[in-house]
């Protein structure tokens, strides 16, 4: 599958695409997970949102935060794939993406995240290292990961 990557500016997406980003965060955070969180944390604006089209369809997307919004160092959050588009690689692909982009755009040794529990394979396939015990965030097992440039 041949999805179009768009790399984005808060300011730059178009309505379309900010809500498209807003329904699958919603689709999958809120009711799949069943996750009742406050998902507009005022970090959007000062993010850029990485997002691969199937046409009109958004399949998966996530957004890289500079450093000091979040964490010391940049990071990438909000990764989620659409229900359709699971086990096709895009998810992979969107974080391989990401992963590039940030220590492209940011200049920075270090990316960290937030990774639900259960994904920390999928995580430390791409090179992330757990740094922390097991949290609680928004009643999900997360653990903090961060990876470091050059290593894998």
């Amino acid at each position: 599958m041949q999805l179009n990557w768009i790399y984005k500016s808060f300011h730059l997406l178009t309505v379309e695409e900010l809500y498209a980003i807003i329904q699958l965060r919603n689709e999958v955070f809120s009711v799949e997970q069943k996750c009742v969180y406050q998902d507009a944390d005022d970090k959007d604006q000062a993010a850029y949102h990485l997002a691969g089209w199937d046409g009109k369809k958004l399949a998966a997307y996530c957004r890289i935060l500079p450093a000091g919004l979040s964490y010391d160092s940049p990071s990438i959050g909000r990764v989620v794939s659409s229900p359709a588009y699971r086990n096709s690689g895009c998810g992979r692909r969107l974080m391989q993406l990401a992963i590039a982009k940030s220590l492209a755009q940011f200049n920075h040794p270090l990316i960290t995240i937030s990774a639900q529990l259960y994904l920390q394979k999928f995580y430390s396939d791409l090179g992330f290292k757990q740094i922390s015990d097991i949290y609680q965030e928004d009643g999900i097992p997360h653990i903090k990961m961060q990876l470091r440039s050059g290593s894998k």
